[in-house]
């Protein structure tokens, strides 16, 4: 295949996930960290009670496997799959508004949080496990995980591995209706990145210790591959297009390969070297999944920075975005207050947010004020149950705080009773009365 029908194939497939306004829908997905009630350290994937083990529960619940593996399960309205060293991640179907989503998120999670907590294990909702450290951890036996390792340990940053093994996050993704549409969006997107890093920080423990400066996930990934994480520089230019997108990916080298047999490491080899007209399909569906930058795009933008974070704070990121990304006239106005933002701007921002977090100033104004004015112009948007949520984050930036502070302040006095609070166990007990 020449070049230009390489690109032409990753550039259809972007087109393709193109909808119409009223079929926008927000998805949602989020990692757990699994750590026993007790000692906080992390659960194995091996081993009695392990991660594996618990797997093979799923089935009784009426989640069905997803591939061959047997550590992918959906039931039609969510998806569940296993992260490198063992994170639970619930990937829930997109829905119309964030009701919707709570829903399925309160139902999926008041049937799954028995089978961790008959045997002492909390699902955890932090952004940097809260104890265990990476060298404590081993990967699941998963070929592209190994194949991942591998790569990262030759050719990562230095906290390639952690991202790997420590992390956890929130991930939103929304829909746009043509490619004007998916410029404005990701440019947008890609803007808010360290406000959205800043804002949903919850990660106070690195390795055991007491992390003393600001969004800790920004930084690993900042230091985890820069042909593949971090900001895309591009986004801030004024021909944006899927076309450019689409070259990023065409030139990214794809780690390993499905092939009829499974998968194969192939290093620094780039999509273009591997696209045939044969595997084209595959290639494209794998390369636009092998990236990990702060917004990804696939049939649709994925916004990847916020660390998993506990209700009600998950659902006020959802809101947050909805009101952000739906509507056109509202899009129109957040996009106006950042619409002059370059790459080095945006760079320099999350720099300074390690250091500051959302008293961070951009344009003499601080992050968290920034945030403040946007719920204000997407408030007339949104539904009441959502502005419920937005008021939850209101009125914490009214502190001055974000999650990590909240943590921060609870595992002072009791670290075991922070990652209780910050569990997904303490919200079902929660909601049940």
């Amino acid at each position: 295949m020449e070049r230009l029908e390489k690109i032409q194939k990753i550039v259809d497939f972007i087109k393709a996930g193109e909808k119409d306004e009223k079929n926008f829908r927000l998805g949602f997905e989020i990692e757990h960290f699994v750590v026993n009630k007790d000692t906080l350290e992390s659960q194995s994937f091996y081993g009695h009670d392990g991660v594996g083990e618990i797997l093979e529960d799923l089935a009784s619940l009426g989640y069905k496997k997803a591939d061959e593996t047997g550590m992918a399960f959906s039931d039609g309205s969510v998806d569940i799959s296993i992260e490198p060293a063992g994170q639970f991640e619930l990937a829930l179907r997109a829905k119309a508004s964030v009701g919707e989503l709570f829903e399925v998120y309160k139902t999926h999670m008041e049937r799954l949080v028995p089978i961790f907590e008959r045997r002492g294990l909390l699902l955890v909702a932090l952004g940097y496990h809260p104890k265990s450290k990476i060298d404590e951890i081993k990967i699941i036996p998963k070929t592209r995980y190994d194949f991942m390792y591998k790569y990262f340990e030759k050719y990562g940053g230095e906290f390639a591995h952690n991202m790997m093994k420590g992390t956890s996050s929130m991930q939103l993704a929304v829909d746009f209706k043509n490619e004007e549409d998916f410029k404005k969006k990701y440019f947008l997107a890609s803007a808010l990145s360290p406000f959205l890093y800043s804002v949903f920080d919850n990660s106070l423990i690195f390795e055991g210790e007491i992390y003393i400066d600001r969004n800790l996930r920004q930084t690993i990934w900042e230091y985890t591959d820069r042909d593949r994480t971090g900001l895309y520089d591009f986004a801030f230019d004024s021909d944006l297009s899927y076309k450019k997108y689409s070259e990023k990916i065409l030139d990214t080298p794809m780690i390993f390969m499905p092939t009829p047999d499974g998968e194969t490491y192939i290093g620094r080899k780039t999509l273009d070297e591997l696209m045939t007209e044969e595997n084209a399909d595959e290639m494209v569906n794998h390369a636009l999944s092998i990236v990990f930058p702060d917004v990804r795009v696939k049939s649709y933008i994925e916004i990847r920075m916020p660390d998993n974070i506990p209700y009600p704070y998950n659902m006020a990121a959802a809101a947050l975005i909805k009101g952000i990304f739906f509507d056109d006239q509202t899009l129109d106005k957040v996009y106006e207050l950042f619409s002059d933002m370059t790459y080095d701007q945006a760079q320099k921002l999350k720099s300074n947010a390690t250091r500051m977090g959302i008293f961070a100033l951009y344009e003499n104004v601080e992050i968290f004020q920034h945030v403040l004015d946007i719920i204000d112009i997407i408030r007339p948007v949104l539904e009441e149950n959502e502005n419920k949520y937005l008021d939850e984050l209101e009125s914490m930036l009214d502190f001055g705080i974000v999650p990590r502070d909240i943590f921060a302040k609870i595992y002072k006095e009791n670290p075991k009773r922070a990652v209780y609070e910050f569990s997904v166990n303490r919200f079902v007990e929660a909601i049940n009365g």
